[in-house]
């Protein structure tokens, strides 16, 4: 069984003042350690109910300033995404 999870990316300002990068070649882009926040607004089971979301979040404070920055991922339901380990950096030692 599919789900459909639905993100929305606030786009941190560029301290410089140059406009912020929203999408590159029509992909949504985001990089959390320059601040973009992501939010989960839930967990549909198709895609027509999330983007239904999508069109109320529009409406809302904050999720209106950036009308275009909702992304919606098709997950398999008791499938693992992520099968691997990790390993912590340090901020700062990259």
């Amino acid at each position: 069984m599919d789900v459909f999870v639905l993100w929305h990316i606030r786009h941190a300002c560029n301290l410089d003042g140059s406009p912020t990068l929203h999408r590159q070649d029509g992909e949504l882009i985001w990089d959390e350690w320059d601040g973009d926040d992501l939010k989960m607004l839930g967990v549909y089971s198709s895609e027509q109910r999330a983007e239904k979301r999508i069109q109320r979040a529009r409406l809302l404070p904050g999720f209106r300033d950036e009308p275009d920055c909702f992304m919606v991922d098709r997950h398999q339901l008791d499938e693992d995404e992520w099968t691997d380990g990790f390993v912590s950096v340090p901020h700062g030692e990259s």
